[in-house]
């Protein structure tokens, strides 16, 4: 894998963990004031989900990586033969 596509993987799994972990620990603000969305999360807490989701895609990307690499599946015997 070139620097180019482990970039691309990682982004992939990082966007698709950013989207598991945004749910967690959300809770609704009870009072909103006027002009507020009324669920609207009270806390949503960004910048510590953005440090989860990156060690946690860190960890699937160095799995990936290492799948990949080690040649346990082989993704380009699993491609049709086209130009043969």
């Amino acid at each position: 894998m070139n620097w180019f596509t482990g970039l691309m993987v990682y982004i992939v799994v990082w966007w698709l963990v950013i989207f598991t972990v945004l749910p967690w620990g959300v809770r609704r603000n009870e009072n909103p004031e006027p002009g507020h969305e009324a669920g609207a999360p009270e806390n949503p807490m960004l910048g510590r989900k953005a440090l989860v989701t990156t060690v946690i895609s860190a960890v699937i990307w160095l799995i990936i990586y290492f799948v990949i690499e080690a040649d346990i599946i082989s993704f380009r015997d699993l491609a049709p033969d086209i130009y043969s």
